[in-house]
């Protein structure tokens, strides 16, 4: 998943050296911290969050089969 939320936040972003994902598996979810510049934090948080929430959804849709529920957080 990990993969997946970086290829799609480079994609949107103008500086996509500047994206990290940090992945932190707790004991009962997987929390996907997602970091941009700040210039490009509206480009994938997007109009009123129209973006953010596309992202989230994505990874629900491709972790359905998990165990764990996976969280996406932009910061």
């Amino acid at each position: 998943m990990r993969e997946l939320v970086l290829f799609l936040a480079k994609s949107l972003v103008d500086q996509p050296d500047a994206v990290q994902v940090m992945e932190t598996e707790g004991p009962e979810a997987i929390i996907l911290e997602l970091t941009v510049a700040p210039d490009d934090m509206g480009k994938v948080i997007g109009k009123q969050g129209r973006i953010a929430k596309a992202i989230r959804t994505l990874v629900k849709a491709a972790t359905a089969k998990n165990a764990k529920p996976v969280f996406v957080e932009i910061q």
